[in-house]
């Protein structure tokens, strides 16, 4: 099978977590919108996990965990 011109390549995955008062939704897009800052040709974002951080018996932050691939530059 002949493959497109561009589309072989190397990908690294990263993870990263971001963290929102909100909502796991706005961790999620936090996370990927900081990273996006420093790393450039992200592909794919994928939720692995998501949890909250609970301070005295309450929900004070939700946490999105985030795997994130980018192409190498060649």
């Amino acid at each position: 099978m002949a493959s497109k011109e561009g589309a072989a390549g190397v990908y690294r995955i990263v993870e990263v977590v971001g963290v929102s008062e909100t909502s796991w939704e706005e961790a999620g897009r936090n996370a990927v919108e900081t990273a996006a800052g420093s790393l450039r040709d992200l592909r794919v974002a994928e939720v692995t996990k998501m949890d909250m951080k609970v301070e005295d018996g309450k929900v004070a932050a939700f946490r999105t965990r985030v795997s994130l691939s980018f192409k190498y530059e060649t």
